[in-house]
């Protein structure tokens, strides 16, 4: 994805773009969502398991941590999971501090995986860093696969840090330390993803990320990241926290670098509640594409926040049985009806903006406000077609909802 509306930086487009698997990723490809599993990787069932759960919700890549040796020899029986329950979700190493040792003694890990993620802040240190991150660059260009760099500020490589902050203060007049911890990130990423072409690994085939937890330092990163660069970039608030908290902290910065056109792969890095879906990244990183044109995933829902005219909280109910039954039947309906992920449905709580707002939309309905007539109108592409009453509405409007997918998005036939 390239843009140029990145502020007072020209930003530059990413190189051309590279499969990931089955996945094309950069240049002019749609912004990839992924995911990352939290269970133990050597537990080959729970991760397979997993990793086709965030692929049933639509994580198009997915990232597992490679610890261990015994998570490096499970990788190759999870990939055959997957393919025994048709799932063929690309699988992304995570690798830090001995992945260099892990690649080279489980050949088959390597081949299993479709990317490597590397952090150069932990790949190695003092005089066997640069051995140990040319080993798995190596390994990297013999089993033909990307690699992201991934630069993290909990991680950062002290050794840029320590010579940036040196260089800072010979300067008559020095900048701030956080501008220095930003500069120091970006030539982290940029001289390691130098350092690996000069090893034979394609720039096509490198993925930069410079994650931080602060949504302001995340778009000073990628924004002059973007303007230095032509690499794939992934984007992703990281540690964004729980609930509405990492919800908000993601969306407020991972809207303003799409929209300028900066990313081409994106992950919100949610802490799930207890014993809550770890799908639920998936679901708000396509809610943030969807919600700025970029993809389309779902069927959207339209539903009025309510008011003192909606007395009761049928149209929340409603609003939500429309929007999980949408979700649930995306599998099945993405692939016998092309196009309905772009179809609009409003869910409206009395008669001010609802017939309105139902006339926008593919399909609406209409509930009665406080002192309305107890009638519900149903408009199908702006024009009302059926009056629904009584306690069925739901069941009833659902019903009309498969109709109208069924009739308006059928496959046509040649």
């Amino acid at each position: 994805m390239s843009s140029s509306l990145c502020g007072k930086l020209p930003c530059q487009p990413a190189t051309h773009g590279c499969q990931v698997g089955n996945v094309p990723l950069g240049g002019k490809s749609p912004v990839v969502v992924q995911a990352m599993t939290n269970t133990d990787t050597a537990d080959a069932t729970a991760t397979a398991h997993q990793c086709a759960e965030l692929a049933r919700a639509g994580s198009e890549l997915v990232r597992v941590t490679v610890n261990t040796p015994e998570a490096a020899a499970a990788v190759p029986e999870i990939r055959a999971r997957l393919e025994r329950m048709n799932c063929s979700v690309p699988l992304i190493g995570d690798f830090h501090y001995n992945g260099h040792r892990l690649l080279a003694e489980h050949p088959e890990c390597a081949q299993a995986l479709a990317k490597y993620r590397i952090n150069p802040g932990n790949v190695g240190f003092g005089k066997k860093k640069d051995a140990q991150f040319a080993a798995m660059i190596e390994l990297a260009c013999r089993h033909e696969k990307p690699v992201r760099i991934g630069v993290n500020w909990g991680s950062l490589d002290h050794s840029v840090l320590a010579r940036l902050m040196d260089e800072n203060r010979r300067r008559h007049v020095p900048k701030e330390n956080s501008e220095i911890m930003r500069e120091a990130m970006i030539a982290s990423a940029l001289e390691s993803a130098l350092q690996a072409e000069a090893l034979g690994l394609p720039g096509k085939h490198i993925i930069l990320s410079c994650k931080v937890s602060n949504a302001p330092d995340l778009i000073a990163i990628y924004r002059e990241l973007a303007a230095r660069s032509r690499y794939a970039l992934h984007v992703g608030l990281t540690e964004a926290g729980m609930g509405s908290r990492g919800i908000v902290a993601s969306t407020a910065a991972l809207a303003v670098l799409l929209h300028q056109g900066i990313g081409d792969t994106i992950r919100v890095s949610l802490t799930p509640e207890p014993g809550g879906a770890r799908t639920e990244e998936v679901i708000v990183a396509q809610e943030i594409l969807q919600s700025l044109n970029l993809r389309a995933f779902t069927p959207q829902v339209v539903a009025c926040p309510g008011c003192g005219r909606t007395a009761s909280t049928f149209f929340q109910e409603l609003a939500k049985a429309v929007q999980t039954h949408l979700r649930d039947r995306m599998p099945e309906w993405k692939n016998r009806y092309p196009g309905v992920e772009h179809m609009r449905v409003a869910v409206m709580g009395c008669v001010v903006n609802g017939p309105g707002e139902s006339k926008h939309a593919n399909i609406g309905i209409s509930l009665p406000g406080t002192g309305e007539a107890p009638s519900a109108p149903v408009y199908e592409d702006g024009e009302k077609t059926v009056t629904l009453k009584g306690e069925s509405i739901v069941t009833e409007f659902l019903h009309i909802i498969e109709q109208y997918v069924a009739r308006k998005f059928a496959k046509k036939v040649a």
